[in-house]
């Protein structure tokens, strides 16, 4: 899947595309036929970097609400040809998880498209996930005889179909369908429910992978092996070396940390690491600066991991480094340093804002630093982060940095952030937004009387709401 192209943020789509609350404010003010167009740019062509962990889909069901947007687009996106071309979940999945959230709206339309892409369309598992939270018994009864239609009687379908049985996010559609009393329905997914367990409990109890030999130099021998048919067994080999060093064993993988080959370098380094071994920061540094890409980059998680006062100390001569062990430096003066460190935290921020731009994957442990150590001087390139980033995640972290640093926060960014696509960013909102804004008022109310809307952003507005903001 390649990258989604993202729109500038001082645009329609591009607020629309980054989940920010000022995306629904300037939709709702807009004219209604360009605020949809923007909407189902983004429902149909999905602007998450990651999608698996960034939230869009309330964000975007809740405007098709407020604009009593029609569905057509996304029911032909869903059912056009493309559907059996590109099979991969994420084309359809934010289109089917926005009809979900709309179905719990009341929208019957919404519903009904629902069901027909579950009896026909690819991704139907996801389909079937989203009706089992919204749909009634009856709704879902209809669907058993399409459904069980993708598997072909016999013994390939037949296990196909316990595969599907076994993985379904939501088991209440299948479980309604094993009490029917036909056949063609009830007996065979009480079949694949048995045949699912079963192939469950023969995994549990016959564990495969290889398992290395219980001595040092045979665990150093497995890492350097799986590194070599192209599995990275660092981590479990270093588990591994916790359970099977003993002390007489340190000068072997200190030197297999030194100059061993890459895969049991990787390994004894985490070993090391983890252990706090004296020795292990020189040896990080000298991995962090060989030739070898896999070293470095082992040398440098394991540094990161480290706690303890030597290797925040250590951290402070290397932030200034060019490399990726003074980004990890950073990281670690942001996670684990001092009031102390401050300048260097923001001056790690600021590097990295101008070298890398507002979406830097190492934004996220400066950007929580910033917050945690209350650097004042911060605020404006958090600001400039919070604008522009396309993360939502990143924003939501930006967000409460703000919250501690930006003393105008609670009437400026935390109002728009009321509206934002992820629930802790509303809720950082709830806890901080000035209430006398006649905006955040009604929206306190809206968000605490939404069932759709999350527990703990639904407590932090009640928390705020007194005798002038009665819901």
């Amino acid at each position: 899947m390649f990258d989604p192209v993202i729109a500038p943020s001082g645009t329609l789509l591009g607020l629309l595309q980054r989940g920010r609350g000022d995306g629904t404010l300037h939709a709702l003010a807009a004219p209604r036929a360009e605020a949809l167009a923007a909407l189902n740019h983004c429902v149909l062509t999905d602007p998450r970097h990651d999608w698996q962990v960034e939230n869009r889909s309330l964000y975007y069901a809740r405007l098709y609400l407020d604009l009593a947007g029609e569905l057509a687009a996304i029911e032909a996106h869903l059912f056009g040809a493309e559907d059996h071309l590109d099979t991969e979940e994420n084309r359809t999945g934010l289109a089917l998880a926005v009809l979900g959230h709309l179905a719990s709206y009341g929208r019957q339309d919404a519903l009904l498209l629902l069901r027909r892409y579950a009896a026909t369309g690819t991704n139907w598992a996801w389909a079937l996930d989203e009706l089992a939270l919204r749909d009634d018994d009856t709704g879902l009864r209809s669907l058993a005889l399409p459904v069980l239609a993708r598997f072909p009687a016999g013994p390939e379908g037949d296990a196909e179909l316990a595969t599907a049985v076994r993985d379904a996010f939501e088991p209440r559609p299948w479980r309604l369908w094993a009490e029917d009393q036909r056949d063609a329905v009830g007996a065979r997914v009480r079949a694949a429910q048995e045949r699912g367990s079963f192939d469950r409990w023969q995994r549990q109890m016959r564990p495969s992978g290889p398992r290395p030999g219980w001595s040092v130099q045979a665990v150093l021998d497995w890492a350097q092996e799986g590194l070599e048919r192209g599995a990275v067994l660092h981590g479990p080999a270093a588990r591994c070396l916790t359970a099977v060093a003993g002390p007489e064993d340190r000068p072997l993988i200190v030197e297999a940390a030194r100059s061993g080959p890459d895969g049991a370098r990787c390994a004894a380094l985490h070993y090391l690491a983890e252990s706090r071994d004296p020795a292990v920061l020189d040896l990080i540094e000298g991995a962090a600066g060989s030739g070898s890409r896999t070293v470095a980059e082992a040398a440098v998680a394991a540094f990161e991991r480290m706690c303890g006062e030597a290797a925040v100390d250590r951290a402070r001569g290397w932030v200034h480094r060019p490399d990726a062990l003074g980004a990890a430096a950073g990281a670690v003066l942001a996670c684990r340093g001092g009031a102390q460190d401050e300048l260097l935290v923001l001056g790690a921020l600021r590097e990295t804002v101008r070298a890398e731009g507002p979406d830097a994957t190492a934004l996220y442990a400066l950007v929580d630093g910033a917050g945690r150590l209350g650097i004042g001087c911060a605020a404006p390139v958090l600001r400039h982060v919070y604008r522009e980033t396309a993360s939502s995640q990143l924003r939501g972290r930006t967000a409460r940095a703000l919250a501690a640093t930006d003393p105008t926060f609670p009437t400026g960014f935390a109002v728009e952030c009321l509206w934002d696509c992820e629930e802790t960013t509303r809720e950082v909102a709830a806890l901080h937004a000035e209430t006398g804004d006649v905006r955040v008022a009604e929206r306190l109310r809206r968000l605490a009387a939404d069932p759709a809307e999350e527990a703990e952003v639904q407590t932090a507005v009640r928390n705020r709401i007194g005798p002038d903001l009665q819901v």
